[in-house]
């Protein structure tokens, strides 16, 4: 018996395009640098409260009134720095790699980041700290939503 063809259009059902896990978001490889360049700029930060009087001071040009409140504390003020750094170190690698951890370590590390631009909008710098919250905030739905989150898995990858 010869196989019957249904009529076109029928039997066949129509779906959406949806981000599957494996297209890469947008923000992916931006966020990454981001974390790479805060990783690198923190350790500039730890280095030169350390040891200051070097060549390397010449950056703190860019925000002299930050480098004198952070230089007033001493070389404690490199103690964040050197914590900061690994970690946004580790976040970009985790990130790069799409690790679910490398995923949740930033997010983790942009809402701290959110809850001290909160903090400075009560306490300190009204409109940066409010510029800061904003920031972070739209920074946080973005990587909290589905397609970027899914895009991270759970397994470890080889390499």
């Amino acid at each position: 018996m010869p196989q019957q063809i249904p009529p076109r259009g029928h039997g066949v059902t129509k779906t959406t395009p949806s981000i599957s896990s494996s297209a890469r978001p947008l923000g992916f490889v931006p966020i990454g640098l981001f974390f790479v360049f805060g990783a690198v700029m923190s350790a500039y930060a730890a280095i030169t409260l350390l040891v200051p009087g070097t060549f390397l001071d010449v950056l703190w040009a860019l925000n002299p009134r930050g480098h004198a409140g952070l230089a007033g504390l001493g070389r404690w003020a490199a103690a964040p720095f050197c914590v900061l750094s690994p970690t946004l170190a580790l976040a970009s690698i985790g990130w790069f790699r799409r690790q679910r951890w490398g995923w949740a370590l930033g997010v983790t590390i942009i809402a701290v980041n959110m809850a001290g631009d909160l903090g400075q909008s009560v306490f300190g710098e009204r409109w940066k700290g409010a510029i800061g919250v904003a920031m972070a905030g739209l920074l946080l739905v973005y990587l909290t939503r589905a397609g970027v989150r899914n895009y991270f898995t759970t397994t470890r990858t080889p390499g």
